[in-house]
């Protein structure tokens, strides 16, 4: 089993900055990749960035967070980070972890999420 808490969320001015961070817990030897997902009200769950811990830390993005957005990591290779500067409202969901388990790419542990609000 792997536990996820994230922790970071928040109410910020659009232009704002905050940054959400992952804790794993666990058999955290059996994650092969991290990523972050949000949910907005009336919505379907999107995933956000994803950063593959097998495959040499290659990161992926969505479209509409590009060049604003950074997904990282500790050494430790059990937190996961999301870096969101310049927010807009439309950044506006529950952000959720997920951890998927090898061989998979998948997620198939999630945290219990946390909320983000970006007033215009």
């Amino acid at each position: 089993q792997v536990q996820l808490v994230e922790s970071g969320g928040g109410l910020v001015q659009a232009g704002g900055s905050l940054r959400l961070s992952c804790v794993a817990s666990g058999s955290t030897s059996r994650i092969s990749a991290m990523g972050w997902y949000r949910q907005a009200p009336g919505k379907q769950r999107e995933l956000v960035a994803t950063l593959s811990i097998s495959d040499g830390g290659r990161t992926t993005y969505a479209d509409s967070v590009k060049g604003r957005f950074t997904i990282s990591r500790d050494n430790a290779k059990t937190t996961a980070y999301l870096q969101m500067n310049s927010l807009k409202p439309e950044d506006t969901a529950v952000y959720y972890c997920g951890a998927a388990i090898f061989p998979s790419s998948r997620p198939y542990f999630w945290g219990q999420g946390t909320q983000v609000t970006v007033s215009s």
